[in-house]
Order: C-alpha cells, then sequence, then structure tokens
C-alpha cells in the first residue's frame, strides 16, 4: 500500500501513465508529416496535436499543468524548427534542456543537495529535515544519480544523431529514451522514498489515523 502510494503521487506529478503517452504524440506526427508534406505542415500538425491533447485535457477534467506545459513545449520546439527551417531543430530545445536536467541532477549531488530528495520533499510536505539522516540522504543520493544518467543519455545519444542530421533516428530516439526511461527512473525513486519511509504527507497521516484507531479499538476490547 505505501509503495503504491509514492507510485500513484509521483505518477500524478508527470501526469500519469496517459500523459506520458501522449507526450510522444506529437513527434509521431511531426516526421512522417515532414517527410510527406514538408516542414510548415509538419510544424502545423504538431501544434494541431498538442492542443487536441490540452483540450482534451480540458474536458476531462485530468492534471492541467502536464497538459500546459507539454503544449508550451510543443510550441517551444515548433518555433525553433521554424526559425532553422529545418525539421531536425524540432528536437533542439529537448537536447539542451535534457544537459541542463543532467547537469542540475550533478551539481545537486556536489553540494550535498540532491534533487530527486528536494523536489520530493516540497511536493509532499517533508521538506528539507531528511538531510540529517544519512541512509536517506544516501538513497536519494542514487535515485538522483539515476535523474542525471537518464538525462545525460538523452543529450549525448539525441546531440550525435543530430550533429549527424539523422532526423528520423532522432525522432526514434526521443521516443525510445523517452517515457520508458522516466519510466526506470521512477522506479528507483519510488524505491528510495519507500526506503526513507517518506509517504505523501496525505497518506501517512492517513495510514497513521488508521493504526491509532486499530490500537484504541485493540485497548478498548
Amino acid at each position: 500500500m505505501q509503495e503504491e502510494a509514492v507510485e500513484q503521487t509521483l505518477l500524478e506529478q508527470l501526469g500519469g501513465f496517459s500523459g506520458l503517452i501522449y507526450s510522444s504524440l506529437p513527434v509521431l506526427v511531426f516526421v512522417p508529416v515532414n517527410s510527406l508534406r514538408g516542414l510548415t505542415t509538419a510544424i502545423w500538425a504538431a501544434l494541431g496535436v498538442a492542443t487536441a491533447i490540452l483540450i482534451w485535457r480540458l474536458v476531462r477534467r485530468g492534471p492541467i499543468q502536464p497538459a500546459i506545459s507539454g503544449f508550451l513545449g510543443v510550441g517551444v520546439c515548433a518555433f525553433i524548427a521554424y526559425r532553422m527551417g529545418e525539421a531536425k531543430g524540432f528536437f533542439l530545445f529537448g537536447i539542451y534542456a535534457s544537459l541542463v536536467y543532467a547537469g542540475a541532477f550533478l551539481v545537486s549531488l556536489v553540494v550535498r543537495w540532491p534533487l530527486a530528495g528536494v523536489i520530493w520533499g516540497v511536493l509532499n510536505g517533508h521538506g528539507t529535515d531528511w538531510r540529517s539522516d544519512r541512509r536517506a540522504m544516501r538513497l536519494y543520493d542514487l535515485a538522483t544519480v539515476v535523474w542525471a544518467v537518464v538525462f545525460g543519455a538523452r543529450y549525448l545519444v539525441q546531440n550525435h544523431l543530430y550533429a549527424a542530421n539523422s532526423t528520423g533516428l532522432l525522432a526514434v530516439a526521443r521516443l525510445a529514451m523517452g517515457w520508458p526511461l522516466t519510466a526506470v527512473a521512477l522506479v528507483v525513486t519510488v524505491w528510495a522514498v519507500r526506503k526513507a519511509g517518506h509517504l505523501p504527507v496525505n497518506r501517512a497521516k492517513t495510514v497513521e489515523s488508521a493504526e491509532s484507531s486499530e490500537t484504541a479499538g485493540s485497548a478498548g476490547n
């Protein structure tokens, strides 16, 4: 139950499984449309898909933040491709975003503020008290390393394909190294959070209340 609660919370913050899949759709549309109808049509097609996903999320009343972020991300990618006049420009923002994220996670390790723990603590009400716990620090260090490797691998592979003008392979790499690698990092993060005993605050209170009720009931009997 505890692991399920942590996993559910992290997935909600990423937009759920559907959000991870939706993030791949603009790329799936952009590359073949570019090959068949040209760059301008491909840009509008990708923007159309991103808009449809945002509207669908609003209608279904799903998590809004991931949908808005995804729409803005596709907009930036489309603008770069338009300004460059090359299809590979659509992937440039994601490539350098991966480099920035990898650097941020690595720097957080050096300064002893592992981002996996910081982000989880801020979003789920645990603050930064866990930094005084060596075991928790080691766990969040490991999770942070995994995220750094994921983003670093994305940058190295996709930047190489970008330099080689391999737009088709670049799209394949973008998809293959997208939510599948995110899922791997997510599993490690869930494991670290569970080992550290850092449930989401609301869930922890529910568990604590249930345990207190059971104890009171046992005492009454």
